[in-house]
């Protein structure tokens, strides 16, 4: 067996684990006695940290500074990550955390259908189903919401925190040059300078509140932000991208997995059609998209 072959075993395990990291975000967020921002605020503070001192730990070298354009590129990625993440935990607290995940992953599906105009990907049949399929199951899941005239606020946060999402692939994606771990450091840090802005501008540093919600705050920046994004680019680099677009659909599925037992949300048959609709259709785009590049 050669030493790839030896290291993929290991390079799964830390995948997957990132995956289950980031899916239990909306459970351990519902611990946390803060508003969405200020969670967020933390959550990059200690995220960076971690990934500053596991880059100078690593002997890394900055080489984002030689490509000033795709700086910019993930300069805004990081605003989008900031800006989208907020937004995530805003609609966790108004429609739950199942609710709000399904609809958060209708963030792939919308780069799926920009990538023809901004990266001039073509746009197979495949991808155009799987982009149908989707929206289908964004009608089943929210149909009777909109029957009742009930478009919520938690709604549209879900939905604008997707729109963001795809910002932030798509600007990443565009910094080409800034890879792996780098790359999920800078872009961290340009997301806790955006939250750090806002959160001064609308009431200051939540400093007093913060040693009542110390051990889950902790556990999301360090755990869940921190070693979650340190595991997920170690682990990318040494596994096949179909691989990665497959399984990281545990991510949305462990999330509503975790809602369902363990802050007891429920969601109706027909929502549930509709979650299955959303991930499915969003993999079929993915697995389509892998095959036409080959």
């Amino acid at each position: 067996m050669s030493m790839a072959g030896g290291k993929r075993p290991q390079a799964y395990f830390k995948y997957l684990l990132s995956l289950l990291f980031f899916g239990s975000n909306g459970v351990v967020a519902s611990r946390i006695s803060l508003n969405s921002y200020e969670i967020v605020f933390f959550r990059t503070l200690l995220g960076s940290l971690f990934l500053i001192a596991v880059f100078l730990f690593s002997k890394g070298k900055i080489q984002g500074f030689q490509n000033k354009k795709h700086l910019m590129f993930l300069s805004i990625s990081g605003v989008a990550m900031g800006v989208s993440w907020m937004l995530l935990f805003e609609a966790y607290t108004k429609i739950g955390v199942s609710m709000a995940t399904l609809v958060y992953y209708c963030g792939p599906v919308i780069v799926m259908a920009l990538s023809p105009l901004i990266f001039h990907e073509r746009l197979g049949i495949g991808r155009i189903a799987g982009f149908g399929v989707v929206l289908g199951g964004m009608l089943l899941i929210n149909g009777e919401a909109l029957q009742q005239n009930e478009f919520s606020w938690g709604l549209l946060y879900g939905i604008l925190s997707a729109v963001m999402y795809a910002f932030m692939v798509i600007f990443n994606k565009k910094a080409k040059s800034i890879t792996g771990l780098e790359n999920a450091m800078l872009q961290l840090i340009v997301s806790f300078v955006t939250l750090s802005v806002f959160m001064v501008a609308k009431q200051g540093f939540p400093m007093a509140s913060l040693s009542q919600n110390l051990l889950p705050v902790l556990f999301l920046g360090i755990v869940n932000t921190g070693i979650g994004c340190y595991l997920y680019f170690s682990s990318i680099e040494k596994l096949p991208a179909g691989t990665i677009a497959i399984f990281g659909y545990l991510e949305p599925l462990s999330a509503v997995v975790f809602a369902v037992a363990f802050l007891q949300e429920r969601l109706s048959v027909v929502q549930i059609l509709g979650g299955i609709f959303i991930i499915g259709g969003a993999a079929v785009g993915e697995l389509s998209s892998l095959k036409g590049s080959r």
